[in-house]
């Protein structure tokens, strides 16, 4: 097991800065594609594999930069992957044409793939053990964050001085949180490298494989949905480009209060916890169509902010589920949980463009629902970690 290195609360916060600016950076474009396909000259669909490219780097290269890393200071290592982060969110404001864009999305997907991977088991080094569970709680309120501030506010950004600019704001922040994990985290040296054997003899525990399968049924349904979000609401809730970042802020704000409540409950039991998340996750993807119809606005807003509230607790429960079926390799566990939940965020982006471009924007919320309910079977009938 990794020893503990101290650095207490402060600490516990910069990463749950830099799990936000990951996956803000991440989900940048949810909020600005129809914004980019028109300056660039490409369609929803080609602009949406921008999405998908950087889950596809950062599920391959999560396990991988684990591994290479070796016995690196996790530090030293952390402030080098936001630095790359920075530079490619710059290089992404710059591009004038979407093959650019999609290099400055690898270098994303790099970035995030490793500060994901390392930054997810760390709180257990950081922390007594009795705060683990809040302090993992607290580094993935990082995540939820990223939609109540991040996705929203680089919309609005975007809507004001146009798409490059939220992508220049966003590695500016990014080299600010590079400088606060350099400034905030102890030295974090690895005491074990991460082996291939090891992630493989993982797989072969039947609770860690019920949690990877989980999470890519949930992170596959969700993203099949919400990558196509805007064009959802604007068709089916008849929503315009004014109300769009209003209706992304009451979907965060849900997530963010989601995060912490999952967290408690997943604390207790992480079977429970995600009985509760895939219900009402499904529940409120299938039934939006029927919401937004209805009730316009106000019934897409209702359906968005259950969304948002059963999805918030995905990322910690998850993770929760994992470093209880892998107490001693938990860093190893990590990068499986963030290569597949990336690899599950670029499946749902290309599946969800296929499903918009055949049956149109309810076709994406049906195969989201569909995908959840599967998640939902999966966490009744599987094998849940050891009590304790």
């Amino acid at each position: 097991m990794l020893g503990r290195a101290g650095g207490g609360w402060p600490a516990v916060g910069v990463l749950a800065a830099a799990t936000f600016t990951v996956v803000t950076s991440e989900m940048l474009p949810v909020g600005l594609l129809t914004p980019i396909g028109g300056d660039l000259g490409v369609s929803d669909g080609t602009a949406g594999l921008t999405l998908t490219v950087t889950g596809l780097v950062a599920a391959v290269s999560a396990p991988l930069l684990t591994m290479l890393v070796g016995r690196w200071d996790r530090r030293s290592v952390l402030v080098a992957l936001m630095g790359t982060l920075a530079a490619a969110n710059l290089l992404a404001a710059a591009a004038t044409g979407v093959v650019v864009l999609l290099v400055a999305r690898v270098l994303v997907g790099l970035g995030m793939g490793g500060v994901w991977a390392l930054a997810a088991g760390l709180a257990v080094r950081l922390v007594p053990e009795r705060r683990v569970s809040a302090a993992t709680s607290l580094v993935f309120s990082g995540v939820a964050a990223a939609s109540v501030l991040g996705v929203p506010v680089g919309t609005l950004v975007g809507q004001l001085g146009g798409w490059r600019a939220a992508f220049v704001a966003m590695g500016v922040v990014c080299g600010v949180v590079g400088g606060a994990l350099a400034v905030l985290l102890p030295s974090l040296p690895s005491t074990g490298a991460v082996r291939l054997g090891g992630v493989q003899a993982l797989c072969g525990r039947a609770s860690v494989r019920t949690g990877l399968a989980l999470v890519a049924l949930l992170v596959t349904g969700h993203f099949a949905a919400y990558t196509y979000v805007r064009p959802v609401l604007e068709e089916v809730a008849g929503a315009d480009a004014a109300h769009v970042g209003t209706l992304l802020l009451v979907f965060g704000v849900a997530g963010l209060v989601g995060n912490f409540v999952a967290g408690a409950g997943a604390a207790r039991s992480p079977r429970g916890a995600l009985l509760v998340i895939c219900a009402v996750l499904a529940g409120a993807v299938l039934l939006m169509p029927v919401s937004g119809r209805a009730w316009g606005v106000v019934g897409g807003a209702v359906a968005l902010a259950a969304w948002g509230l059963a999805y918030g607790g995905v990322s910690v429960s998850t993770q929760i589920w994992l470093m209880a079926a892998a107490p001693r390799e938990r860093e190893a566990a990590s990068a499986l949980f963030v290569a597949v939940f990336n690899g599950a965020i670029a499946l749902g982006a290309l599946a969800g463009g296929r499903a918009a471009a055949s049956w149109g924007a309810v076709g994406v919320l049906w195969l989201g629902g569909v995908l959840v309910v599967g998640a939902l079977v999966t966490v009744g009938v599987g094998r849940a970690p050891a009590a304790g």
